[in-house]
């Protein structure tokens, strides 16, 4: 089945679908919206297999663009909207865009970045007269073609696309739906992006059920979005860790009550510990569901069951239903509880592989089964724990330390709203742990004091040797902290004396 058809076939039309900033949007008006989209792209002789650019907030506009370029067989390329325009016509035409379907506000960011040939849909078209298209699904169609491509490469990068199918969409989303269990009375408050697969999988899942969404597309300050989340009675939440870092140490959501609110969703990183106790105690009323996931995975590979979260704190769970997880040693075998090796997934869920990239498809995907690049251990249950990805670890004294290790030390005080952690060179150490830290306003904790607190709960290779105070950490535009930027300020190595 045609991804547009698997998402729209629950939708009731006279339910809302859609609670942005001024308007309230039916299925019926979705339904409507998406026929008109996808006629502008046909008159612009769009066929099916070329690239269609996505270039906007998430908004009525985005999501019927998605669902016309899903269903007229195309290939969906959503774009960051935080891009520069010099990486937004990097990114265009590595991907080979025939037509890019965008908003006049974003057109006015990226009019001298788009490329000449590109052939332009603007959302203003909504709110036209004009044609509408809805083609019969062809007898031939093939779910494993693609239907977007799911760009993740940072600023610096050269452009990385995963290429995720009709096929994938679909067994994704009815794995998440089944162990989520959710249903056409769900209303989500989504502040994630549609340009991210976590976004976008929280868009598929209740589209698919017929269920509603409430868009945010700022998170600044989040009293505003708290306010909404209470006033529209949203049932379900989800972020990832530098979202709930925010919430917990930064605003009030600790201290409301959201009786509503029934799932909480996080994922996109690893939610330290201490956090994660003090989300399940602001909110009781909600279950927590602590999940891992990768674009290449479409979107998510585990989940913990939040009846296990206090047995098995800290784990990302095993894997979602469909999805199978292995944690392998280096000789391909799997790992005994304590030990380290690299996670492998295999499942509809798993990418065919990069856009024009066969070297590191063959790297990432073997036989259909993805090495994650992420290292974890197990228990005696199965359950898994990620101990770090592999280029974050620091060699400290011989000793491999995890960045994650070190940062839940740190946050264990609470007025630490964020930290993160990387290693540097050290003619001593071999790596010195440096630490960057957010700190609350008129806090008196000091550097020494963070410091001094790692030393009585850490062994000494994992003790930072340096704590910066910064106003904020560098973020990607899904939130994660980009470590790398960090990195930029690393020491220089002194020399040794001849």
């Amino acid at each position: 089945m045609n991804s547009a058809e698997y998402l729209l076939a629950s939708g009731r039309k006279q339910d809302k679908v859609l609670f942005c900033e001024n308007a309230r949007f039916t299925y019926a008006d979705l339904h409507q919206a998406s026929r008109r989209l996808a006629a502008e792209l046909l008159r612009l002789d769009v066929h099916p297999r070329d690239c269609v650019g996505i270039l906007d907030n998430n908004s009525l506009f985005w999501v019927c663009s998605y669902l016309a370029v899903l269903k007229i067989g195309a290939v969906a390329v959503p774009f960051s909207t935080t891009l520069t325009p010099e990486e937004f016509n990097r990114n265009a035409r590595f991907t080979e865009c025939k037509a890019i379907c965008l908003s006049i506000r974003q057109y006015k960011k990226y009019a001298s970045a788009l490329p000449a040939s590109v052939a332009m849909v603007f959302d203003e078209c909504l709110d036209q007269e004009g044609p509408l298209a809805w083609p019969a699904e062809s007898k031939d169609f093939n779910w494993d073609q693609d239907a977007a491509l799911m760009l993740t490469s940072g600023t610096t990068a050269a452009p990385r696309a995963v290429r995720i199918t009709h096929h994938n969409i679909q067994a994704n989303t009815n794995s998440i739906i089944e162990y989520l269990e959710l249903n056409h009375n769900e209303r989500m408050m989504d502040i994630l992006p549609f340009y991210y697969c976590f976004g976008t999988s929280l868009l598929h899942t209740h589209l698919r059920v017929g269920a509603s969404l409430v868009l945010c597309n700022s998170f600044v300050y989040p009293e505003p979005v708290l306010d909404t989340l209470e006033e529209l009675e949203c049932t379900g939440f989800a972020g990832v860790p530098s979202t709930y870092q925010l919430l917990l140490r930064n605003s009030s959501f600790p201290r409301r009550v959201k009786k509503p609110l029934r799932k909480i969703q996080q994922a996109g990183g690893k939610l330290h510990n201490v956090l994660i106790k003090e989300l399940v105690a602001c909110q009781p009323q909600a279950r927590v569901y602590v999940m891992y996931g990768q674009t290449e995975a479409t979107a998510r590979l585990s989940y913990l069951p939040p009846e296990r979260l206090p047995e098995k704190l800290g784990s990302m769970g095993k894997g979602i239903p469909q999805v199978q997880l292995r944690v392998l040693d280096e000789s391909g075998n799997p790992v005994k509880p304590g030990e380290v090796g690299e996670i492998y997934a295999t499942g509809e869920n798993i990418s065919p592989g990069y856009w024009k990239d066969p070297l590191a498809s063959a790297e990432k995907f073997i036989n259909g089964v993805l090495k994650t690049g992420d290292l974890a251990t197990v228990d005696e249950e199965g359950f898994i724990y990620i101990v770090d990805r592999k280029a974050d670890f620091i060699k400290s004294f011989g000793f491999r330390v995890s960045s994650q290790d070190v940062e839940s030390c740190i946050l264990e005080l609470e007025d630490v709203v964020s930290a993160a952690v990387i290693g540097e060179a050290d003619l001593v150490r071999g790596e010195a742990i440096r630490a960057f830290v957010v700190l609350h306003p008129h806090t008196p904790l000091t550097t020494e004091d963070i410091i001094n607190h790692c030393r009585r709960r850490m062994a000494r290779h994992m003790v930072p040797r340096d704590v910066t105070v910064v106003d904020s950490l560098p973020m990607n535009a899904h939130g994660k902290v980009v470590k790398s930027e960090l990195k930029k300020y690393a020491r220089p190595v002194p020399q040794e004396a001849s």
